[in-house]
This record gives structure tokens, sequence and C-alpha cells, in this order.
């Protein structure tokens, strides 16, 4: 006699199975082509019932279970129990959709379509995008979803760039971004579409990827693209020229800082006279020096390694400039000059522990607030007067500093 297919359904204790065979079947498995499941989560009522069904007295006699168990997963002989309830393998179905709750849908038709499609998009990129095998393996790796219009896009908006080149004149990444997709920003360089014009440049150039900022820019501009040549900038103070170029001129005749753009390092390069040449990570320190009358050569970076860093500190290096940095001292900071002092040999000043410790002798009027939660050191800044007397080496000229010691003793 059959089983009672309504209390195998609502059993809790076998929910797990059914649950695991709902699975199989939605996998498109033909219910008769099961022939165990591998089932986790099975209480031990629901153990003990299965054994009752399926371990025959022969079985317990040489104590080998039918339904065997490693840890939390059980391993239950499908075929053999529809044959002691007396079920058909057809009425499997109908015995978890009650069970789970849900109807099975074949998804393994789905599987295969989107297997397709995916087949189709990445034949449609090696079409568009010929010879550069390890950007299409980026794109490989990305994955793709249920909508593949995103990344569809982006090998139709890179294929026009890569058909447009070399541009003549010319021609600004927004411009050239806009002219193709409507969006300025479609290529900007921290975007993942940014990044796969810089690959595909490189890659068609038989050239690495570049990561560095200046090294990208090359890459982009020798095919006619210009990236960022106006919108950051370095400042000098100070600084001698030997050169007759617009640029040697302004250096040379402003008392004030001045501010220049990768256009101007790239298109009218100074020559650097043989100096010692201190660059230091915050404005406020030109600002300090120019309002003191300091004379040293200085530059300023404002904290970061663009492309117009990149390109003055390649300046300095040809022109045989003996580089001086200094930055914040803290993990930013340090990070960025250990990478200055190792790309370009600069010697780092007023960052040493001997400044750090000078420092904290003199702290400020009111203590810092702890935003670290008592890890690590607190951060000395660049402001300091103790970094300062390291990197201007005036400290006499520089306006005194009250602190909240000086306060407590007066």
């Amino acid at each position: 006699m059959a089983a009672d297919l309504n209390y195998l359904a609502h059993d809790p204790d076998l929910l797990p199975l059914w649950r695991t065979v709902h699975g199989r079947l939605c996998a498109g498995t033909s219910p008769d082509m099961i022939n165990a499941v591998r089932v986790t989560g099975l209480s031990t009522a629901g153990i003990a019932q299965l054994r009752t069904w399926l371990d025959t007295s022969t079985r317990r006699r040489r104590g080998a279970s039918a339904v065997a168990t490693d840890g939390d997963t059980t391993t239950v002989p499908l075929r053999e129990l529809l044959g002691v309830l007396h079920l058909e393998p057809a009425q499997l179905g109908t015995l978890v959709e009650n069970a789970v709750g849900a109807a099975i849908v074949d998804r393994s038709a789905a599987a295969l379509a989107a297997a397709a499609l995916r087949e189709q998009l990445w034949q449609y990129a090696v079409e568009r995008l010929p010879g550069l095998p390890r950007l299409l393996a980026r794109l490989r790796a990305t994955g793709v979803g249920e909508d593949d219009t995103a990344i569809r896009h982006s090998i139709a908006a890179l294929a026009a760039v890569l058909h447009r080149l070399p541009v003549q004149p010319p021609i600004p990444l927004p411009k050239l971004a806009h002219d193709i997709t409507g969006d300025p920003h479609y290529f900007d360089l921290d975007t993942l579409n940014g990044n796969r014009l810089v690959a595909a440049l490189a890659e068609r150039a038989g050239q690495p990827e570049p990561a560095r900022p200046d090294l990208i820019r090359a890459v982009l501009a020798a095919n006619g693209i210009i990236a960022d040549r106006l919108s950051a900038t370095v400042l000098l103070l100070n600084v001698v020229v030997d050169g007759d170029g617009p640029i040697d001129r302004r250096l040379r005749e402003s008392p004030a800082p001045v501010a220049l753009t990768l256009l101007d390092l790239v298109e009218h390069p100074p020559l650097l006279a043989p100096q010692v040449l201190t660059v230091v990570e915050n404005p406020s320190v030109i600002e300090i020096a120019y309002t003191t009358g300091i004379r040293q050569p200085l530059a300023c970076t404002s904290g970061q390694l663009r492309a117009v860093d990149h390109t003055l500190f390649q300046l300095a290096v040809k022109h045989a400039v003996t580089l001086r940095y200094a930055g914040d001292i803290d993990p930013a900071g340090r990070q960025i000059a250990a990478a200055v002092a190792a790309t370009y040999g600069a010697q780092l000043i007023g960052m040493d522990e001997e400044t750090a410790a000078d420092a904290n002798l003199r702290p400020a009027i009111l203590p810092a607030l702890d935003v670290s939660g008592g890890a690590g050191l607190s951060p000395v800044y660049q402001e300091h007067d103790a970094v300062l007397a390291r990197i201007l080496d005036q400290s006499a000229s520089l306006p005194p500093v009250r602190t909240h010691r000086d306060d407590e003793g007066a």
C-alpha cells in the first residue's frame, strides 16, 4: 500500500530531504534518474524515521544502515525509499511541491539559454575588440548578470574609441567620452570603463598596463587623448631656472608661489638649475615660507602623487636637482614619502622619530581629540613648528605658536 503523500509532505523532520529533492528537480534532473541524495540538516528524528523504513533486519544484524551520516550530512537512497513507500518516481514532484510550498521550475533550460547569451556576448566582444586577448579575459572575469546591457555598451564604446585612434587633433578625454556615449564622465580614469580604456590602449601598443598616473596619461596622450592637464597643479616657490621659456619666465619673475599644471610642465617644461629642491605635502608650508620671506627653493604636491607630481619629480631628476621630501608623519604621509624616495631618490626630512618626539613635547593649545580609539601614535603634521624648523631650517623667522602649557604657566 502506497504511503500517504500528505503525511510525508507535512512531516517537519523530513522537510530537509524534500527541499534537497526539490532543488535537484528544479536543476532539470528527471525523478527516475535520482538514485540517492545528500541532505544537510536532517534531525535525529528524521534519520530515525528513514532508517525505520529502509533498514531491514539483515542490515540491522550487520550493523550497516542504508542511511549513512557524515557529520551534518546524510546520504539517503531515494530510489530505494520510493520503493519501500510504494511510490512511483512520477509522484515525487507532487510530494516535494506540497512539502516545500513552491512549484518545480526547470532552471536548466534557463541556464542553457543564459550560457548561450553569454557566448554570444563574448563572440561580440571578440569581433568588436580584435587583438586584445588580455582585455577580453578581464571582461570575462568580471562576469555577467541577467542583464548584459552595461557590458555590451562598454564593449561598443571601447570599440568606437579604438576605431578613431589616433585622435587628431588631440582631444580631451571628457570630450571623447561625450562624443561617443553622451556622458563626459564615461571614461573617467577612476571608473571601470576608464580602466578598461587604458588597458586596451596599453595592450594595443604591446605595453604592460600602467599603474602610475603619469604613465597612464602618457598612454592616452600617445593616442591623442588628453586627460587632466589643467585640473591639478603643483606649487613652486623660489625655484631657480636657467631656461627662457614661458614657464621659466613665470618662475623667474614671480615673487609669489606659482601654480603649474600638467600642461605647463609637458608643453613648456622649465629648465631647472642645479639646486636643492624641498618638496612638501601641504600648501600651508609654502604659504608660511612666502609670508616669512624664506628664500629656499620649495615645491608642494598637495599630499598626492598625481600625474603632475610625477612629471615635476621627473624634471627634477632629469636636470640633476637634489630632491628632499617632507610629508605629514602619519600612515598616508609615510607611504607617499616612501614612494618618492624609492622612485626618485629623494632624501626624506622632518619625518623621523626624533622630529615626532620633539613635536610631542610641544603640543597645541588644546589636546587633540583621540579619533583612533587609542590605537597608535597621534599624527604629526607639517604645520607644527618642530617640523617646519627641519623643513625650512629657519624656525626663528616663524611666528611663535602659544601652547596650552604656555597658558598654564601664565
